[in-house]
């Protein structure tokens, strides 16, 4: 779901069984994405997974590293991130977006060969669009609550909008 011109285009890893069977992306239950979405103030309301059209209407949209459904992300190997992080590059400079948000650090290590990036903005442009790594919502990132999460993402908002 994307669009020329998005202030913000969230980049997840790939998409998870749930999200490939109903054709949503972060749809599975215990995914944090929209509940942190709301809390960091990019949406005025939670929406559902079935509602991610609504983001155009903010300036959001949303991809995939990698378009591969699996379980999990381990199932990918090094080079499927690497191909999509040229697959995701070059939509990217074609698309133009404010912000290209990679949920997920070791994601985007790997598919950008980028081995000691860390959460927050990047040095890397891709086109003219700046880069941010946040955490990954997925339910299995125990390191991060969705309080500390949607402060991460907060921070994303408040610098795209100041762009």
């Amino acid at each position: 779901m994307v669009a020329d011109g998005l202030r913000v285009l969230f980049c997840g890893i790939n998409p998870g069984l749930m999200s490939a069977a109903t054709g949503h992306h972060f749809a599975r239950p215990g995914n944090r994405f929209w509940p942190v979405l709301h809390r960091s103030g990019f949406t005025p309301r939670q929406l559902a997974p079935e509602e991610e059209r609504e983001l155009l209407r903010y300036g959001l949209g949303i991809t995939n590293v990698v378009a591969r459904a699996t379980a999990r992300a381990d199932e990918l190997d090094a080079e499927e991130y690497r191909e999509g992080g040229r697959i995701l590059t070059g939509k990217v400079e074609r698309l133009r977006p404010r912000v290209l948000a990679v949920v997920g650090v070791t994601a985007y290590r790997t598919a950008f060969g980028e081995r000691k990036a860390q959460v927050g903005p990047q040095e890397r442009m891709l086109g003219p669009s700046r880069v941010w790594v946040l955490p990954n919502p997925s339910g299995l990132n125990a390191h991060w609550s969705v309080a500390t999460m949607a402060d991460a993402f907060r921070a994303l908002r408040e610098d795209a909008e100041g762009a």
